[in-house]
């Protein structure tokens, strides 16, 4: 009996970064091990994290400007360069913006330029998780639709040009509806565009919550607990009772009946665009939004963490980076324990910041450890 073929997973092995928010200059080599990045607040941690996550599409974990980006005291330029070795050959990934031209970011790939981030997508793909995402309960429907969106992300590089697609139709239907064109062909073109792209999306994502529950991330102590998962949604109820030609061809009739509630509206009611993630705390039954900080906490960990372990089933080799801000802040140590646990077992490179390095000091060597201070980075 032939052994299985070994994995070979994606790992940055350098970052670089020049004139980027508080570094003028760093160069970081990295191991392939879990990096555990410690320091003061401040210091600069989570810009290592951003810098990297600007290697993908959208605008990285902060979800900043391109004028947010240049170190203050620079000439208004920045640069991001990345090393990654894919297990086979190893690709050099380049993003930044010149000072000559702050607001146009150039995307180069093995030295060649790209169209831009997008291109990204097809050999990196990055899930993360930042202090700004423990109210994701709390806020407002858009946050969860733009946390699962990145999670199916990880999966299909394809669904962020379905999601840009999307919104420009649905923009340029938009301010057809405004300037009062009678051109219904138009229009009807325009909204079949946004029905196909539309439709797909709702797809997706209700693929990933299947993903999810298929592969939850469970302990003996129950330390990140069961999720029951629901979408809430026009499309998603549609796509639940029928196939999805017939869903999109609804939809698109739809859209035309809509016209002028949407035009006195100003903006379209039904779509994608408005749906809602639903998470239930499993064992208790209860709401994520009706639970404790500690256990909202627990439940995000836990979807992040599923959604790690789904695409290791279906995609070994996914060229899946984890982003993990302050991930320890707030569990004890033998949370933190089960933590790196986990990770230790799904295999993908992850890069973690905290206030202290004795939050890491469960890892011991299985992690690379760096600290931070002074606008500098070294290993400890």
């Amino acid at each position: 009996m032939q052994d299985a073929p070994a994995v070979k997973r994606a790992r940055i092995t350098r970052l670089t970064v020049t004139d980027f928010r508080s570094y003028a200059r760093a160069d970081i080599v990295f191991d392939g091990r879990p990096a555990a990045i410690s320091g003061a607040n401040g210091a600069g941690k989570t810009n290592i994290l951003e810098a990297i996550s600007l290697i993908g599409p959208g605008r990285g974990v902060r979800g900043a400007r391109l004028d947010e980006l240049p170190r203050l005291d620079g000439d208004g330029g920045w640069a991001v360069s990345a090393r990654v070795d894919d297990g086979e050959d190893e690709r050099r990934f380049g993003v930044g913006a010149a000072a000559s031209n702050p607001s146009r970011r150039v995307c180069r790939i093995d030295d060649r330029d790209a169209s831009g981030p997008g291109a990204f997508a097809e050999h990196l793909r990055f899930m993360w998780l930042t202090p700004a995402q423990d109210r994701l309960f709390m806020e407002g429907a858009g946050e969860r639709r733009k946390f699962l969106d990145r999670m199916t992300l990880a999966h299909d590089p394809a669904h962020g040009r379905r999601s840009n697609a999307y919104e420009q139709a649905m923009r340029q239907r938009q301010r057809l509806l405004e300037d009062g064109t009678r051109d219904g062909s138009w229009l009807s073109a325009v909204e079949s565009q946004m029905a196909e792209a539309g439709t797909a999306i709702a797809a997706a994502r209700r693929d990933m919550v299947s993903r999810l529950e298929a592969a939850e991330v469970t302990s003996e102590d129950n330390v990140f607990p069961d999720a029951d998962l629901a979408l809430e949604g026009a499309l998603e109820k549609a796509l639940d009772a029928g196939p999805r030609e017939g869903v999109e061809r609804d939809f698109a009739e739809n859209l035309r009946a809509w016209r002028r509630r949407d035009a006195e509206a100003g903006r379209a009611l039904t779509g994608p665009h408005r749906s809602d993630l639903l998470v239930t705390h499993r064992a208790k039954g209860r709401p994520a939004r009706l639970c404790s900080t500690g256990e909202q906490k627990a439940l995000l960990i836990g979807l992040v963490l599923a959604n790690a372990r789904a695409l290791s089933l279906s995609e070994p080799n996914a060229p899946l980076i984890l982003l993990l801000d302050e991930i320890a802040a707030h569990l004890d140590e033998g949370r933190r324990a089960a933590l790196f646990g986990i990770l230790d077992d799904l295999g993908f490179q992850a890069f973690m910041t905290g206030t202290d390095k004795s939050l890491f000091e469960a890892w011991g060597p299985r992690a690379q450890h760096f600290d931070v201070s002074g606008g500098a980075v070294r290993e400890l």
